[in-house]
């Protein structure tokens, strides 16, 4: 196996490779990787960014990274991966990218393993009732006898409906197969043989809205996704069920979402929303059936590292003349956020 010497820049957003890349790992990169300047460029244009895309090989890029277009391009001859240490590449690699047969990998799976553990958890939560009794514990600060409140409540036998088996629904599968819940998938690319193969039974987008105790939402934003969760199918979900969305805000109607939530009967996870901070006035923040978070589902703390890691592995992998093992291609953005 040959080793291969690599020109290695960064281009992120600033104050990002200071919380997704220790020193320790930046360090790694050798001996068949050169790291031209451990400082990112911000910017394609200036004189800094120009001479150092003139000797890059191997772009890590991150959040804030500025577009890749034909200038940038035309600017780094020697360009021939790009590895996103980070979720969607939408924002910066162009067109032009994909038609120069520039390789892309991103970081999507490392990014999607906290976000599946984070929604396993909140299933589980909901089914054994526990923010609901949590809260009636600290309003009525009294003896509760919690069965009696929920004669329902506990995971054993109860139906888990993922939306979506894309990356992260997959993961959320996987780790859900540890525990006694009935698994269903609702996805119009998943044929018999894959939901079989990932151990799961596949239904239809209304039967499991109806049909589920939880249901948690992994589609992508895609224009045709947007208001898949939509008013019909809001008011189709189980009493007393639970909806989860670490996606995007935007694949649901959210009116139509906290006007059932006001009839008493549906309860929501809400990690996502449209807008991404709602307002002050939003039902979504008083209502108890309600619990939201701000986005804290992704890679965060100590979790960023993660992708770090993924993204310095590529590199190593094309340092030693090895396939990516993340490698994207510019069909699979139709299906991917």
């Amino acid at each position: 196996m040959t080793t291969t010497q690599l020109n290695v820049a960064l281009a992120m957003g600033p104050g990002v490779v200071s919380r997704v890349f220790p020193a320790r790992r930046l360090e790694t990169l050798s001996p068949g990787l050169r790291l031209l300047s451990p400082e990112p460029m911000e910017d394609f244009t200036s004189p800094r960014s120009l001479e150092l895309l003139a000797e890059t090989d191997i772009l890590i890029t991150g959040w804030g990274c500025p577009k890749l277009d034909a200038a940038a391009l035309a600017a780094a001859p020697r360009l021939t991966h790009v590895l996103h240490a980070g979720g969607t590449v939408k924002h910066h690699v162009s067109d032009e990218c994909w038609e120069r047969g520039i390789e892309i990998s991103t970081a999507a799976d490392a990014n999607s393993i906290p976000v599946a553990e984070y929604t396993v958890a909140m299933i589980l939560l909901a089914n054994k009732r526990v923010l609901q009794i949590a809260r009636k514990l600290h309003s009525e600060k009294t003896e509760l006898e919690p069965d009696q409140l929920f004669p329902d409540m506990g995971n054993f036998g109860k139906r888990v409906g993922i939306i979506g088996a894309s990356r992260i629904g997959k993961h959320v599968i996987r780790l859900l197969k540890s525990y006694d819940v009935q698994i269903v998938v609702a996805d119009p690319f998943l044929d018999d043989a894959a939901a079989a193969a990932l151990g799961v039974e596949r239904v239809s987008l209304e039967e499991l809205a109806s049909s589920c105790d939880v249901v948690s939402l992994h589609a992508p934003s895609l224009p045709s996704t947007r208001n898949l969760i939509h008013q019909a199918l809001v008011a189709s979900f189980k009493p007393g069920a639970t909806f989860i969305n670490t996606a995007r805000g935007e694949l649901v109607d959210q009116d139509a979402l906290l006007r059932r939530i006001e009839e008493g009967d549906l309860y929501a996870v809400l990690d996502v929303t449209t807008p991404w901070v709602l307002p002050a006035d939003s039902g979504f923040y008083s209502h108890p059936h309600v619990l939201l978070t701000p986005h804290l589902a992704g890679s965060l703390g100590m979790e960023l590292e993660r992708m770090a890691v993924s993204t310095i592995e590529e590199a190593h992998r094309l340092s030693r003349g090895e396939p990516l093992r993340h490698r994207l291609h510019a069909k699979d953005l139709a299906f991917t956020a």
